[in-house]
């Protein structure tokens, strides 16, 4: 099948990768002409596990290119995937589509024959009949424009995974081409056995960010009992492996920290309180909100353990190495990291800060070029007084204390995501520190 992928973002770059990964013959198109060029040069300008290979791969077998004509994708392919942005609204609490609508209005002028647009991004419900009107309204061909929302379930650091391996695709539908369509698109998938839920529209704009925010009460809930572990003493992990064999809870996604991230939960929890008291559920928008309100106050949980840990010594004027500048490991993903606003705190307390992460550097020096970065992790040790451990990062989790402890004067390691095995670093002689868990 002949497809385009409109917006080559986090989301686009690794959907059209693997629809050529699929077979297909795909286009992908983005308004950023530099970006465009790395693309077609088989380079890639984010990172995800497994991308850079796949896109390299397809973009020299000639099944995947990327152009900023969009005329030449409305051309070229008989499904339109859009997989544009849809960030957070200058209200702060729902989606801003402009970006959808912007890319409807330049596809559907050029569509003369049927054709089927897949929306991918998400959206507030209600978004599938207005994006369906707008299109058949512009498009010579009418109402034989089709439209579908197929919203993704992807993790940032397994996006590649996840759109070939997904647990489940859904599809909201209002006509049996419709349908027909999208099984044809992902074939290789359902064949593979994996379930694809046919739903309404409605449902499926829903069913996105349902999914995002139950995963945000699932990680607000383990951090707030994380706060009742460390004021009686108890250990957060082990509450985790008791929850998580109750197979009515699972320990998927029940991770303590300093809270979620990125450019998905956050966004899509506050546009979901938001649709909650547009839709008059007031009780489960109460709920949302103190999940969001819980995920707000991680990072001053963080400093008042930072504080503790450090005792006597003052935080002003301290050099702190902060582990992790990712929102989460796997990606090079920066926005609301909770360990990039760690970092700011610490330099607001009036430390130096210095961050180390394994993928992230660059992409956290354009957002925050007031922080020192290094990407030597043995380095970024020296003179530190302390280490905050930020993002989970197997390579920190893997690190050798017995190699790095002569770095620090007083070696003192705050885990902000009950990521390590404190024992060994305790036995080469650091002070550990954990959200959660009893210290020593």
């Amino acid at each position: 099948m002949r497809v385009s992928v409109i917006g080559c973002g986090h989301l686009g770059i690794p959907h059209a990768a693997a629809m050529a990964e699929l077979g297909h013959e795909v286009i992908g198109v983005d308004v950023d002409q530099a970006k465009i060029d790395r693309l077609n040069a088989g380079e890639c300008p984010i990172y995800e596990i497994g991308l850079p290979e796949l896109l390299a791969r397809h973009t020299a077998s000639g099944r995947l290119r990327f152009t900023t004509d969009i005329r030449e994708a409305a051309d070229f392919a008989e499904l339109h995937f859009i997989g544009v942005g849809t960030p957070i609204d200058a209200d702060g609490r729902s989606y801003d589509t402009a970006q959808v609508y912007g890319a409807i209005r330049q596809l559907a002028p050029h569509f003369d024959r049927p054709c089927t647009i897949v929306g991918k991004s998400t959206v507030t419900v209600g978004t599938t009949s207005q994006v369906t009107a707008l299109a058949q309204g512009l498009a010579p061909a009418g109402e034989a424009v089709d439209v579908v929302w197929n919203p993704e379930f992807l993790r940032e650091g397994h996006a590649v995974q996840d759109t070939l391996r997904p647990d489940r695709l859904i599809a909201g539908v209002t006509t049996a081409e419709g349908e027909k369509t999208i099984r044809a698109v992902y074939a290789p998938i359902l064949d593979a056995g994996v379930p694809l839920f046919v739903t309404d529209p409605q449902t499926a704009e829903l069913a996105k960010g349902a999914a995002n925010t139950f995963l945000g009460l699932k990680i607000s809930y383990i951090n707030a009992v994380a706060d009742m572990c460390e004021a009686a003493g108890g250990d957060v992990s082990q509450i985790v492996e008791i929850l998580g064999v109750d197979p009515r809870i699972g320990s998927g996604g029940m991770k303590p920290g300093i809270g979620y991230g990125g450019g998905c939960l956050p966004k899509d929890i506050r546009a979901f309180t938001a649709s909650a008291r547009q839709l008059g559920a007031d009780q489960a928008a109460t709920l949302l909100r103190a999940a969001e309100k819980i995920n707000e106050t991680r990072t001053d949980v963080a400093m008042d353990l930072i504080t503790r840990a450090l005792g006597d010594r003052p935080l002003e004027g301290s050099r702190a190495t902060v582990w992790g500048a990712a929102f989460k490991p796997g990606t090079n993903d920066v926005r609301e990291s909770p360990a990039l606003a760690l970092a700011h705190a610490l330099q607001q307390a009036g430390c130096t800060v210095a961050v180390h992460d394994p993928q992230a550097v660059a992409t956290a020096m354009a957002r925050n070029p007031e922080l020192e970065y290094t990407d030597d992790l043995a380095a970024s040790l020296d003179g530190a007084d302390l280490v905050v451990l930020a993002t989970e990062w197997p390579e920190y989790g893997q690190a050798a204390p017995g190699a790095l402890v002569d770095r620090p004067a007083n070696p003192l390691l705050v885990d902000c995501r009950t990521t390590i095995d404190p024992e060994p670093w305790r036995a080469a002689g650091w002070t550990v520190h954990q959200l959660g868990r009893p210290g020593k």
